[in-house]
């Protein structure tokens, strides 16, 4: 293997790694912030209320069968990436979530606004890295990377439908909606858009994303 392609690959797990990490942490924050859950787990709230079994139990064979579907699909979207979602990210979740509410233990609604706020915007810079890595993404968000692969629609626009749908559905069958799932249904998409093409992409291809923007800018003014 090339010092390019080492180098290149070494970039990638790194991005990998902490772009997934970072989704936990996000979580954390949202959670803390009380403020709704996001699209895909009010979609499984929802299908668990058609169901007797234990949220945990059933949220295991959920993910399961989207694996499936993955797999099936384009089994390129698993990777280390997803392995990491499927393993670790509920731990760090935990964690993060435990350590905000001893840090914070009396939040009013200014701090849990800016705990969400926070929460998304790291959720969307973090799903940024990982998808740009291509090294495996969660089994929900490879549903619109595959869509936005396989029709005319831009992927941001893709991310928004397969949100709504999800909540939607998971409303309809008696999950709750609030502020957070709103705001996170319309703007994860874009933000996540935004951040590839600022930071990720320059990065992965081992630029200076500053100078990268500064260049591109100066050339849609000519």
């Amino acid at each position: 293997m090339s010092d390019k392609k080492k180098s290149d690959k070494i970039r990638r797990i790194v991005m990998t790694v902490s772009g997934v990490s970072a989704s936990g942490v996000a979580v954390g924050f949202f959670n803390y912030s009380a403020f709704g859950m996001d699209p895909f787990q009010v979609l499984a709230h929802g299908l668990w209320n058609l169901t007797s079994l234990g949220y945990g139990t059933f949220y295991t064979i959920f993910s399961l069968l989207l694996f499936i579907f993955v797999l099936i699909t384009d089994r390129k979207k698993i990777g280390l990436g997803t392995v990491i979602n499927m393993f670790l990210l509920g731990y760090i979740t935990e964690f993060f979530s435990w350590l905000l509410a001893w840090l914070f233990p009396d939040g009013g609604l200014f701090l849990r606004l800016v705990m969400l706020i926070i929460g998304i915007t790291i959720m969307c810079l973090a799903a940024a890295f990982y998808f740009t890595a291509n090294m495996g993404v969660s089994v929900y968000d490879a549903v619109a990377l595959y869509l936005s692969e396989h029709t005319p629609v831009k992927f941001q626009f893709c991310r928004i439908g397969s949100d709504v749908f999800c909540v939607a559905l998971g409303f309809f069958f008696g999950a709750q909606v609030g502020l957070g799932t709103i705001i996170t249904m319309f703007f994860t998409g874009p933000l996540i858009h935004f951040f590839q093409e600022t930071l990720a992409i320059p990065l992965i291809r081992g630029r200076n994303p500053i100078t990268c923007n500064v260049k591109k800018s100066r050339t849609s003014n000519l």
